[in-house]
């Protein structure tokens, strides 16, 4: 038969942390983000980018970005954010959620043994950006618009490096677009 023990709050066992210790391991796990993130081959454009996304909601917050809330989240994007386009929001979105993910797998332990704190995303299912309008509506080409591309196309049959292909992709694309599979 097991033994029965008491359970104890590991948050008494930490030593303190001092807020300078604190902001340099947020400086270190912003650089790991960033070598995580040119490990996989991104450009140092879209490494930028994030970076700068999460620097500009730092700043907003004026707190460790850990210590964010769904609250925080949700008066970030929907009253900060409010009037700016919907690719920032979603950039700005994607981007805070990345770094959480990172946080989550790389340093959830070291955050919690720091300040007791259990790291989690504040974009949660609720606040969830979904990508913009835009994207999501889709117009058809008009009768004339799709006449005018299989015309340029099939003049393009003529002069087209690799004929076979090109004209069995024509055909496919023609065939499928009057027996409605296309548009």
């Amino acid at each position: 038969m097991a033994a029965l023990a008491v359970v104890r709050d590991l948050r008494e066992d930490r030593d303190p942390v001092s807020a300078v210790e604190l902001e340099r391991f947020e400086t270190d796990v912003l650089v790991g983000f960033v070598l995580a993130r040119a490990s996989v081959g991104l450009t140092d454009g879209t490494i930028r980018g994030d970076v700068g996304h999460l620097e500009q909601v730092r700043t907003w917050f004026g707190r460790l970005l850990w210590d964010m809330e769904p609250t925080d989240a949700d008066a970030y994007f929907g009253r900060v954010l409010r009037g700016s386009p919907g690719s920032t929001r979603l950039a700005r979105s994607q981007a805070l959620g990345r770094y959480f993910l990172f946080l989550e797998l790389r340093h959830k332990v070291e955050i919690h043994r720091m300040t007791g704190r259990v790291v989690e995303c504040p974009i949660d299912e609720t606040n969830r950006l979904r990508g913009s309008k835009d994207a999501q509506l889709r117009i058809p080409p008009t009768a004339p618009e799709v006449g005018r591309l299989f015309t340029a196309w099939g003049g393009e049959l003529a002069t087209c490096r690799k004929l076979a292909q090109t004209a069995r992709n024509y055909t496919a694309a023609k065939l499928m677009s009057k027996v409605g599979l296309l548009w």
